[in-house]
């Protein structure tokens, strides 16, 4: 397992984070009273196209982390994760909704997160 990564409630990423584990997972909702998280695996194209959103996403000023549940496997059971792209809604640490329909225009991410 990699050390738990630190983050500063004072400056929100102004990029997506890439998480390696439950524990980064853990401590970046932690960190934020709001998080989008991306659940993702390497290879799948729909994933990839989200990339630019989730950028533009987190320069408007919305906490965005990915992690590829296939690196820490519980988080597929924790979580489930039954396809990718799932993005999941994380407020004061808890998940609180989630969208699993594939690829998400940049307007409905952008509502999904911030409402």
């Amino acid at each position: 397992m990699s050390s738990t990564p630190s983050f500063d409630p004072d400056q929100p990423p102004e990029r997506p984070v890439d998480l390696a584990d439950s524990e980064a997972l853990d401590s970046l909702v932690e960190t934020y009273p709001r998080v989008l998280v991306e659940f993702y695996t390497d290879g799948c194209g729909i994933c990839a196209s989200m990339e630019p959103i989730l950028g533009g996403l987190a320069r408007s000023g919305v906490v965005v982390g990915t992690i590829n549940p296939r690196n820490d496997p519980p988080l597929i059971d924790q979580f489930d994760i039954a396809s990718v792209p799932t993005f999941v809604l994380f407020v004061d640490g808890e998940p609180v909704d989630r969208l699993s329909d594939g690829f998400v225009p940049s307007e409905e991410l952008q509502d999904f997160a911030t409402t």
